[in-house]
């Protein structure tokens, strides 16, 4: 069985950083790319950024695009989001998913609970 687990989120102020980890236990497939995602409330799921699974192809959204990078261990079976200069409206909960295959463009598989990230102003 996979299991993803998100964990570095929390509360901090306008321009500051934070680095969000999402480890996975069990295989979900024999490669797989990742994505985080996050949704803030009353909003719709945003895509946020995606890895491929040699790590050599990265995908992020408009919104954070020069702010956050995501890298990935497979060593360790770890994925982060190192995210900077954040924004209040960076505010949400963010979700790390694998994908059914080692590009980015891949479907979205399974699915982590979440960590709660809240910039203040």
């Amino acid at each position: 069985q996979v299991h993803l687990v998100e964990s570095g989120g929390g509360l901090v102020q306008t321009g500051g950083s934070l680095r969000l980890s999402c480890a996975i236990s069990g295989r979900p497939s024999s490669d797989y790319a990742i994505g985080w995602f996050r949704q803030a409330p009353e909003k719709e799921r945003e895509n946020v950024a995606a890895i491929n699974w040699s790590g050599s192809r990265t995908d992020y959204s408009d919104s954070v695009k020069g702010r956050f990078t995501i890298s990935r261990d497979n060593s360790k079976n770890t994925v982060y989001l190192q995210m900077n200069s954040l924004k209040p409206e960076d505010t949400a909960v963010y979700y790390c998913a694998t994908k059914t295959g080692s590009t980015i463009y891949s479907a979205n598989e399974y699915w982590g609970q979440g960590t709660q990230v809240t910039v203040s102003s």
